[in-house]
């Protein structure tokens, strides 16, 4: 696991040194350059911060090149199939310096081209610069589900690229400015999708995708999607059989993936996913594998019904012989929130990743590898958000008319442990006589266009006239409209909430604590298997009160005990109520104070303090809207005007 960083016909050494250190978290263990000058003028240069995972020496140091030195790869990711691919590349007369993975990917480029993405299963985003042609040409590729990030921006002719954007701020002539649109998006949803960030001129190369950059061009093209079959398609598998293949595909990717030469660990919740990763990984782990289980003082758990009850991980803990530590946090949020924005790149308003932090912050100290229960909703229909979709379509016409003004009159019920169904049944009220892709996407959002409209400043709604949040979404549906309508709902989600959302966040909050994180739910095959041969009644079994995940239980019965097995959906969140109302009372009045939100020229003032007060006297549940106006304004200190955490502390933390 890395960072990289790259340039073409833009800066010079020094500045990828720059690029290099903002990104030192990434990669605490070693650093390299490599750079290119061609006869033409024509500059490339590649950047590595290397965290060891495979092949601890000094031979598995990046960038890397073939034995000519003609061909050059900076790499960030692990490839689980590795061993297999270097074996047929051995067996076709390539040579081997080193152990890792890197060098493989080198070698099947000789072999492939651009087409040795197609055989890759993992995680990656690497950029390649071959020598051999008339002039340099660099390959720039991002894993098929986006699980590694890969940024970029290019100026007349010139190209720089890095894991965090934050890198590409130390390239000459590349501002922090925010792009609106993105601003509309980020207002709707709480993060930006890709492929747009909120930086202005920085984009993010899409999941499943390549980019080839040559005489100053830019060319992106889709290498992968994952597809669904038509509505009306006869599936072949028994229910059976399904859970038998599921149950050993999904044993067989988290045994590829537990590959590692230092310590590996897993999360641990009381939720299906993380459970069931940690179970199959103890049918092959050699010693009794660390597990981490992160949870708040009771204070805060009050009323609060995502948080998962830490018991029931230290009994399965128990049961499978697992040295687990449970992490008990009261962590000083007003302190900790800005440095968090900072290794974010990007406001993203879900306080997941104060959790996300903060567990990989403890397991650090013990393991650089942890194994991650991300993309199992996705893949198995995990949302309530799905459910939802169903009970729209059971209630009668005149109830989905009227039900749009039922929601003011809704209590939001904060203080219990029902207050997130009532955030989900507003947006269902709010949704009801929709169609079912326009109700799919309102579920989704935080902010509908009316409330976005008469938030934004005057001037900034005029800049976002005809400009819609929800685009990309829309063009998402386009691709899948032959499929059952929960496979469209997935696929939504694995494509665009996934990779914008928990991917980077997981991705970001690992790396500020040096550690890698991994997926196994997203391996290739598992996902292609389940999406063509799993019917949409096996994944949501039933209408009225669907069981989710539905197969993939099945699949986990007699390996995880019932009560993880019947555990309710809970999310990976943290306290967000509390925290507004105790430790962020203060930040809250003074960063979206009406002085401050005024001479940013982006909102009303006294629409964004009509949020904070009918938070504050129970009247409305903002927490959501609230946290998304924190973390933008810190973006904004920290990126546009460098105060809080500024880059000359953010590049001495990180290589603390």
């Amino acid at each position: 696991m890395c960072g990289i960083s790259g340039l073409a016909n833009w800066g010079d050494r020094a500045t990828l040194a720059r690029m290099n250190a903002v990104q030192a978290h990434r990669g605490p263990n070693d650093s390299g350059i490599w750079e290119h000058r061609s006869p033409d003028g024509t500059y490339i240069a590649l950047g590595s911060r290397r965290l060891s995972i495979l092949d601890l020496s000094a031979d598995g140091r990046m960038p890397m090149s073939n034995e000519d030195g003609t061909v050059w790869i900076t790499y960030n990711g692990e490839i689980y199939n590795f061993a297999d691919l270097r074996h047929e590349l051995e067996y076709k007369g390539h040579q081997f310096a080193s152990n890792t993975d890197t060098e493989v990917i080198v070698h099947l480029y000789e072999e492939l081209g651009d087409d040795c993405v197609t055989r890759l299963n993992g995680m990656f985003a690497f950029a390649i610069c071959d020598l051999r042609g008339s002039a340099p040409r660099l390959l720039l590729a991002r894993d098929h589900f986006g699980v590694k990030p890969l940024y970029y921006t290019l100026d007349s002719g010139r190209l720089a690229f890095a894991s965090e954007a934050k890198a590409l701020l130390e390239v000459d002539g590349v501002q922090a400015r925010i792009d609106l649109q993105a601003l509309n998006q980020y207002l709707s949803f709480l993060w930006v999708p890709d492929p747009k960030t909120l930086f202005d001129g920085i984009l993010k190369l899409p999941a499943g995708h390549r980019a080839v950059f040559c005489d100053g061009r830019l060319e992106i093209s889709e290498y992968w999607d994952l597809s669904f079959p038509p509505e009306d398609h006869e599936f072949r598998f028994s229910e059976e059989n399904l859970v038998h293949e599921i149950r050993e595909r999904f044993r067989h990717s988290v045994e590829q993936q537990m590959v590692s030469d230092v310590p590996l660990g897993a999360f641990l919740s009381a939720g299906l996913d993380s459970s069931s990763i940690v179970a199959a990984m103890c049918r092959t782990a050699k010693k009794p594998l660390r597990t981490y289980t992160i949870t708040f003082p009771e204070k805060y758990r009050k009323g609060e019904n995502t948080l998962d009850d830490p018991a029931v991980a230290a009994r399965l803990a128990r049961q499978l012989g697992c040295e687990n530590q449970q992490i008990v946090v009261e962590p000083d949020v007003a302190s900790v929130l800005p440095k968090l924005c900072w290794h974010m790149d990007e406001p993203t308003a879900d306080p997941a990743i104060l959790t996300a932090y903060l567990v990989c912050r403890e397991a650090s100290r013990d393991v650089t590898v942890l194994l991650s229960g991300v993309g199992g909703d996705e893949l198995f229909a995990g949302y309530r958000k799905y459910v939802a979709h169903y009970w729209a379509q059971l209630a009668p016409r005149f109830v989905k008319n009227s039900a749009a003004g039922l929601e003011s009159s809704l209590p939001n019920l904060r203080g219990s442990r029902f207050k997130g169904q009532v955030r989900l049944t507003k947006k269902m009220l709010r949704s009801a006589g929709a169609k079912p892709e326009e109700r799919f996407i309102r579920n989704c959002t935080y902010l509908d266009s009316a409330q976005t409209g008469s938030l934004l400043s005057r001037d900034v709604r005029g800049e976002l006239h005809d400009v819609h949040a929800d685009a990309e979404h829309l063009a998402r549906f386009e691709r899948v409209q032959h499929a059952d309508f929960l496979n469209q709902m997935l696929y939504l989600d694995t494509k665009i909430f996934m990779p914008s959302l928990n991917l980077t966040y997981n991705d970001k909050m690992s790396m500020a604590s040096s550690v890698e994180v991994r997926v196994p739910f997203l391996n290739r095959e598992l996902a292609e298997f389940v999406a063509w041969n799993v019917p949409p009644r096996l994944k949501l079994k039933g209408r009225l009160f669907p069981t989710t995940k539905h197969v993939f239980r099945k699949a986990m019965s007699g390996i995880l005990p019932e009560e993880v097995l019947k555990q309710p959906k809970a999310g990976f969140a943290a306290p967000t109520d509390y925290w507004l109302a105790h430790d962020l009372h203060e930040m809250t009045g003074d960063l979206l104070s009406e002085s401050r939100v005024r001479a940013r020229g982006l909102f009303r003032p006294e629409a964004v303090n009509k949020f904070v007060d009918e938070h504050r006297s129970g009247k409305q549940d903002w927490s959501m809207q609230i946290w998304q106006f924190l973390t933008l304004e810190l973006w904004m200190q920290n990126f546009l005007d460098g105060s809080r955490f500024s880059q000359v502390e953010a590049v001495q933390a990180a290589i603390a």
